[in-house]
């Protein structure tokens, strides 16, 4: 049985996802900007008190509080759903290392080889002279795998 598209989230994501939808909104921007023309407008009303100040000070350090929170599960949600995507593109698309889906979940030390080797790739492919040439990891590997088998064998003689 299908569920509609709204039973799918629970309500603190629906809430999550329309307060989204409304802070990235011009109508929000409008309210805040609102917001802080009514206090500058109120300041000569209350003499510029402390209590004034601390209106808006406890107001924006609220707003920005939530918004933190709210903008990294966009960014955490956007960015997994970019990486899901590259995935499938890479497990799709044939030749394509196998190794770089998930590539993520790499540690730093791991990514930063796997970075020198595509720079070692990039670096080969600018000295071909035919641009629609390529190379891939792999054939990078099997490369260096007939080198290392070459060596051996002529250490064997």
């Amino acid at each position: 049985m299908a569920r509609s598209k709204q039973g799918r989230y629970g309500a603190p994501e629906r809430l999550a996802r329309a307060v989204t939808r409304f802070t990235g909104s011009s109508a929000a921007f409008l309210i805040a900007l609102g917001i802080v023309v009514t206090w500058l407008v109120t300041g000569p009303l209350f003499h510029y008190s402390n209590t004034w100040q601390l209106v808006i000070n406890t107001g924006t350090t609220i707003v920005t509080f939530l918004m933190v929170f709210l903008i990294q599960r966009t960014q955490n949600k956007d960015a997994l759903a970019l990486q899901l995507k590259l995935n499938e593109i890479v497990a799709a698309v044939e030749g394509a290392s196998n190794r770089l889906v998930s590539v993520e979940d790499l540690s730093e030390r791991e990514l930063a080889t796997l970075h020198a080797h595509f720079q070692r790739l990039a670096e080969m492919a600018g000295r071909d002279t035919n641009l629609l040439e390529s190379h891939s990891v792999e054939e990078a590997q099997a490369r260096h795998e007939s080198k290392l088998q070459a060596r051996k064998d002529q250490d064997r003689r």
